[in-house]
């Protein structure tokens, strides 16, 4: 099966975490934590704060590592570092996305994740 390595944005930002919406692909409409894929030469916190300046035009502080996502879909095997940031400079703006949304604690449920994003999802609720 092939392996797609990928990084994920977990921005929190006042006890707010933010989330966007795929706008393409195979899981258009679904909820993710922004990010993409790792490019040959790059480790994932470079391949982070690249994808994030891309697809957000914001500058990121990464603080550390939250956790690494190993999730089977039918046509690959996905395998996400995810970590914790907050936005060092910049104004938001969605390049890729449909949308985006801060979500608390009690509304991190309230988007339609994409399944590799879910077990992220629960172990948030305990952080924040």
């Amino acid at each position: 099966m092939k392996i797609v390595k990928v990084v994920a944005a977990i921005i929190i930002d006042s006890e707010k975490i933010f989330a966007t919406q795929r706008g393409y692909g195979e899981f258009k409409d679904g909820w993710e934590f922004p990010g993409g894929k790792i490019e040959e030469g790059e480790t994932s916190q470079e391949a982070l704060v690249r994808e994030i300046k891309e697809e957000l035009d914001i500058e990121i502080e990464i603080r550390g590592v939250f956790d690494t996502v190993e999730y089977d879909y039918p046509n690959f095997h996905l395998s996400m570092d995810c970590f914790i940031c907050k936005i060092k400079s910049g104004k938001l703006v969605l390049k890729e996305h449909e949308a985006a949304k801060w979500l608390t604690k009690e509304t991190l449920d309230s988007v339609e994740w994409l399944p590799a994003d879910l077990g992220l999802v629960e172990k948030l609720k305990e952080l924040v």
